[in-house]
């Protein structure tokens, strides 16, 4: 392992040395409520229109296997089945977030876990072993990147995917240094995805989570077949980070990646709004909000650098969104349905997306919503690195003004949801999916179940 660089054998030695008695007791109940929302959102959102199309494609060109997916229990190879569950779990823009690297790692890592997992016969304590693993990879590297994927264009989870999908492969399959470090390598080769979509739609952004899972598989499988990948593939000259981040990350981060750092695992955001997480700072400030929609005059929104690209200024469709893809990554509509009361979760979306909510150039909303002005503030950057916050003065026909600042929205480490809320959030996604006799046994399951349960044996729980 000596021709990897100091990072990135620090990234790799994080993946074989990490064991599930080091795991940190915060660690573990993070990777437990990772897991309790990631599956409810992959059994969820199994029927929405994108995720069978993508169960279509691949059910008529997949790889045998013994892994399955979720809900309708097809059995193929890991590396579709992960395919398919990952683009369920990150489909509706539910799924947690990753404060630090402006990320959704669950959606990569549990999906991963779970069907090589259970294509290698392993057991619940590896699946959350390797989940732990996975994360730590995805984060820390895409911390390091933060935020200037986001401001160059790129979709961070598209591109970290591929390695947390990789990490999960190499500890589920007891990988030495040396191959783990080039598993890591080889991910790079398939990093890939923008926020296009953002501005130009497009269903493909619900399938970049399956995308870079399945190819962060298939670099770990690469790897155990002796294909070899660049030893400085973070911190190189063409690396991660200056290729894709235009950053000069040294030696020095190496420490980043050791194990008595803080799990980021212990600090995951899990969304009580269904849409963009730059957006939640904002919503959480509207319902703040005392006066009444029908005498606003104007609304200021002070934004971040990164969060303007995506959900603001830079999107060319935040003032009139046409589809589902605009309304969930629109600043002035999701504010708007905030302080209307119309509230941002899973219902609201579902009922655009359904035709049952009007969102038209003549409905309140989007009067409101034509109120708002964005205005983008470097000094947030500077002032709250790693963290999306929200600055809001609403100005009134009666000459009132308020100001709210929100910097821990609802869901994040700092501000968690609690138990009763998550579990709540478990019930309402499934509600359609499973009866509650059978979501109840899954939830057990997930926060309480034996270590030694074979993973082939709990999957049978995630079936419709």
């Amino acid at each position: 392992m000596r021709t990897f660089s100091p990072v990135e054998e620090a990234a790799a030695r994080l993946v074989t040395d990490l064991t599930f008695d080091a795991i940190p007791a915060e660690a573990l109940a993070g990777a437990r409520r990772l897991l309790q929302d990631q599956l409810a959102l992959q059994v969820g959102s199994a029927a929405l229109p994108w995720s069978q199309a993508v169960l279509d494609v691949t059910r008529a060109a997949h790889a045998p296997g013994t892994a399955h997916v979720v809900a309708s229990g097809d059995a193929m190879s890991a590396a579709d089945a992960a395919f398919v569950n990952a683009t369920f779990g990150h489909g509706f823009e539910y799924d947690d977030a990753h404060r630090a690297s402006s990320a959704h790692p669950g959606s990569c890592v549990v999906s991963a876990a779970l069907a090589v997992g259970e294509e290698l016969g392993a057991d619940m304590r590896d699946v959350l072993t390797s989940i732990v693993a996975g994360y730590e990879v995805y984060t820390r590297i895409g911390t390091l990147a933060n935020p200037d994927l986001l401001v160059r264009g790129f979709h961070p989870h598209g591109l970290l995917s591929t390695f947390g999908a990789a990490a999960v492969v190499a500890k589920l399959r007891g990988f030495d240094l040396d191959t783990t470090g080039h598993a890591l390598s080889i991910a790079l080769s398939h990093a890939s995805g923008t926020t296009e979509y953002s501005s130009g739609g497009g269903s493909i952004k619900r399938v970049h989570s399956g995308i870079g899972t399945r190819n962060g598989i298939r670099a770990a499988e690469l790897a155990a077949a002796g294909i070899t990948g660049p030893t400085t593939f973070l911190t190189g000259g063409k690396g991660f980070f200056r290729a894709f981040a235009g950053l000069d990350v040294g030696e020095d981060a190496a420490v980043r990646f050791g194990l008595d750092r803080t799990f980021e695992i212990s600090r995951i955001w899990l969304k009580p709004y269904c849409c963009c997480g730059i957006n939640h700072a904002y919503v959480d400030g509207a319902r703040q909000l005392t006066g009444k929609p029908d005498q606003v005059e104007s609304v200021l929104l002070g934004i971040q650098t990164g969060g303007d690209v995506v959900i603001g200024n830079q999107n060319r469709n935040a003032y009139a969104p046409k589809i589902i893809e605009h309304l969930q990554y629109s600043l002035p509509f999701q504010f708007a349905l905030s302080m209307l009361g119309r509230g941002n979760g899973f219902s609201t979306h579902q009922a655009y997306l359904a035709g049952q909510l009007d969102l038209g150039e003549d409905s309140d909303v989007a009067a409101l919503a034509r109120k708002v002005k964005i205005e983008v503030r470097p000094e947030l950057d500077e002032q709250y690195p790693g963290r999306w916050v929200a600055d809001l003065t609403v100005s009134y026909q009666d000459g009132t003004a308020e100001h709210v600042f929100v910097d821990n929205p609802i869901g994040t480490a700092e501000n968690p949801m609690s138990q009763a809320d998550l579990d709540a959030k478990f019930h309402d996604v499934l509600s359609s999916a499973l009866p509650e006799d059978r979501r109840t046994e899954l939830l057990r399951a997930i926060k309480d179940g034996d270590l030694d349960q074979p993973v082939a044996e709990f999957a049978k729980l995630l079936l419709v």
